[in-house]
């Protein structure tokens, strides 16, 4: 049951910012649009809920409890960056907006970009982990939380992962196509 509800929140979060960019843009119906758009975090707060509740019943922790945790990090993380490449394609598109801006893809500035990302995910990480931390302390009982305790240690290794990819650019920044170091 909590599976479908997870599911069924990604596809909401998306029907909620889709819809709300139609009224903003096609529709020309602005406050309507941001209600939509507002109602993204609606959809977050309804699937802690839902996990809580399902804990709280007596179910032993899943995959499913600790993917909404991650959902929740990453939702609060990258929503509103989520949500404001969609709009800015949104705008282009039915507004007569300025092209989008695409992301750096050489040198510092992409570097940049890159270390941005990783606290982005550092933060949906901290976010993330708290979330299942007090699933684990709410349920009380280590072998029906195990499965949360094993989601933060493999999150945190996809986290250290995460930050070397991110760093070494760094330290060794993409360079352009034709634009190769020859000193080495």
């Amino acid at each position: 049951m909590i599976t479908a509800f997870i599911i069924g929140s990604e596809i909401a979060f998306w029907v909620f910012v889709l819809a709300g960019l139609v009224f903003r843009y096609v529709l020309k119906q602005k406050k309507i649009g941001a209600a939509l758009l507002i109602c993204t975090p609606i959809v977050d707060l309804a699937l802690i809920l839902a996990t809580i509740l399902d804990l709280r019943s007596g179910s032993t922790a899943t995959f499913a409890h600790s993917l909404a945790a991650v959902y929740i990090g990453t939702s609060i993380a990258f929503g509103h960056s989520m949500i404001a490449w969609a709009d800015s394609r949104f705008a282009h598109r039915f507004a007569g907006g300025p092209k989008p801006i695409s992301k750096p893809k050489h040198g510092a500035a992409h570097a940049l970009n890159e270390r941005k990302g990783w606290f982005k995910h550092l933060l949906a990480f901290v976010i993330g982990c708290a979330a299942l931390y007090l699933m684990i302390l709410f349920v009380g009982d280590p072998a029906r939380t195990e499965s949360l305790s094993d989601t933060i240690r493999f999150w945190a290794m996809v986290l250290i992962i995460d930050f070397a990819i991110s760093f070494s650019y760094t330290l060794w920044p993409k360079q352009a196509k034709g634009n190769v170091d020859k000193n080495f």
